[in-house]
């Protein structure tokens, strides 16, 4: 009992604002593993839970601040930070915020805190909060902005969830973690058109789904290639179907929509860059010539 107590006491005590589903999932993984946690969140009834853990509570943002060095930030969203710490004393403390931003939110809140004396990290959760404290679910969070705070705090910041710096500038981990969600959002896209081309046949999506996404991992090596295309500034490499050859194939996609009662409108956007890449000359090429045309 006694290893228990000095193993406890020696974890680094820090301090969470914001008790959301997020949170609350960072705070009890923290409490568990016996670091001291003084948390606080504007709605109190939140904290009661985390207080029969263990938490201490604090009755505002700046009591809770002024707990310990390491403040982690975890409200709704940048102006929720303004909120809840202006006015706050914040010289000398460690800021990790979690808070999802865009990278000249980041940014600016990263001067922000260096104006107010205060060292400043910033984080893109790359999880959802069933995730947290399950290291084999494979959740991390992006972190970047000061170094040498990362590394003070490093085995803290991982106990909850897997960390992955990406770089002084405060605003590469918003960067990063929306970039990864975009994708996402494009593989959410192709998904959703296709189970609607299934809808109405008598094919049960359950069936449909082990191939969608067996199709969908055997596709990703198509990452690697394209990023070295985009490094080489040579579209053409490796290429099996050329843009022309895709150009040409597209009608039949939008054909198969129409018969199956299906709107376009997640395919043509993609299908109306490839035509605007291909009258530009780049029949040759692999789809990475669309990066290019996004950036004008």
């Amino acid at each position: 009992m006694a290893q228990n107590t000095v193993e406890k006491i020696s974890r680094t005590p820090l301090t969470l604002l914001g008790l959301g589903a997020m949170g609350a999932a960072l705070a009890r993984t923290w409490l568990a593993a016996g670091h001291p946690t003084t948390v606080w969140n504007r709605t109190a009834a939140r904290a009661e839970p985390l207080a029969a853990q263990g938490a201490t509570v604090a009755a505002t943002a700046a009591d809770a601040v002024a707990a310990n060095r390491l403040v982690v930030v975890c409200l709704l969203d940048d102006a929720s930070v303004d909120e809840a710490l202006s006015g706050v004393e914040l010289s000398g403390k460690d800021i990790v915020n979690l808070v999802t931003s865009t990278p000249g939110q980041a940014r600016a809140r990263a001067e922000w805190a260096r104006e107010r004396g205060a060292r400043y990290l910033d984080g893109g959760i790359m999880a959802v909060p069933p995730m947290i404290g399950v290291p084999a679910a494979g959740g991390y969070v992006f972190y970047s902005g000061s170094a040498e705070l990362f590394e003070q705090h490093r085995e803290t910041l991982a106990v909850p969830v897997g960390t992955t710096y990406v770089g002084a500038d405060a605003g590469f981990a918003a960067l990063y973690d929306v970039a990864l969600l975009s994708a996402m959002y494009g593989m959410f896209a192709g998904l959703t058109h296709a189970f609607a081309l299934l809808r109405k046949e008598s094919v049960p999506p359950t069936a449909a789904a082990p191939l969608l996404s067996g199709w969908l991992t055997a596709m990703t090596h198509s990452v690697q290639g394209s990023a070295e295309q985009l490094e080489s500034g040579d579209y053409t490499t490796g290429v099996v179907s050329g843009l022309a050859m895709q150009v040409a194939g597209a009608p039949t996609f939008l054909r198969t929509a129409e018969e199956q009662g299906v709107s376009p409108e997640l395919l043509a956007p993609f299908f109306e860059l490839m035509r605007r890449r291909l009258a530009e000359g780049g029949g040759e090429e692999s789809l990475t010539g669309l990066v290019d045309l996004l950036r004008r």
